[in-house]
């Protein structure tokens, strides 16, 4: 016998768009979901019943915009002196921009911040952009700080740095793998947006990153490389 628990919340995300407003109104109605699933686990996934209609895309836009993520992201990236493309290809990877996102593991919010990630970076409330955010962007600033490179700040965002520190080195995960390999190619794909909204080939004023590129060695070990 399986049981589902359904609590209702509002979870005011700041402007609505017009096509959204007559479903939603001023705020975005989100439902919290618990269910035990086939493993007798404890399973809970929080949905927006006003979006569920809409394409994967379409939700992400909306979501972006709703949370304001652009303007918290170029402010917080600004603060920590992380490149906020990166920042950007993290949330993609993570929550595709849903800051209601709750995965298997629990992890919840824009950045996927794990419960004790969230405490550990003083967050009240995961849920909130703005302290998930604040928190995922430190999280990174520390672990690049901590390991003085990239791939393997990325990896352990995603596996965690005992798992880095236990193998010195990129663990040999196919889920942090590929975990890479979508960063890295979100990252390279918002570049060449960048690059081709400026519509000139002179830099930008603001500080300049190179694209990353990614490949897989005969090892089969996964690479993320600047130009």
């Amino acid at each position: 016998m399986r049981f589902c628990f359904v609590v209702a919340g509002v979870l005011a995300l700041g402007v609505v768009p017009a096509s959204a407003a007559s479903a939603a109104g001023s705020e975005l109605r989100a439902t919290s979901v618990i269910r035990v699933d086939s493993r007798g686990r404890l399973v809970r996934k929080v949905v927006t019943p006003a979006l569920e209609g809409l394409p994967a895309r379409k939700r992400a836009e909306y979501f972006r915009r709703a949370a304001r993520v652009d303007e918290l992201v170029e402010k917080t990236a600004k603060k920590y002196g992380i490149d906020p493309l990166l920042v950007h290809s993290v949330i993609q990877v993570e929550s595709s921009y849903n800051p209601f996102a709750v995965s298997e593991k629990g992890a919840e919010g824009l950045m996927q911040l794990i419960p004790a990630t969230a405490r550990r970076f003083g967050v009240a409330n995961p849920f909130d952009p703005e302290q998930n955010i604040d928190a995922g962007v430190r999280y990174l600033k520390y672990l690049k700080d901590l390991f003085r490179d990239d791939r393997l700040a990325l990896a352990a965002y995603n596996a965690g740095e005992g798992a880095v520190a236990r193998h010195k080195w990129i663990p040999p995960y196919q889920e942090t793998r590929k975990y890479l390999r979508r960063v890295a190619e979100k990252y390279a794909e918002l570049k060449r947006e960048a690059e081709k909204s400026t519509g000139s080939s002179s830099p930008p004023d603001g500080p300049q990153y190179r694209p990353v590129e990614s490949y897989i060695d005969s090892e089969g070990r996964l690479h993320l490389r600047t130009r």
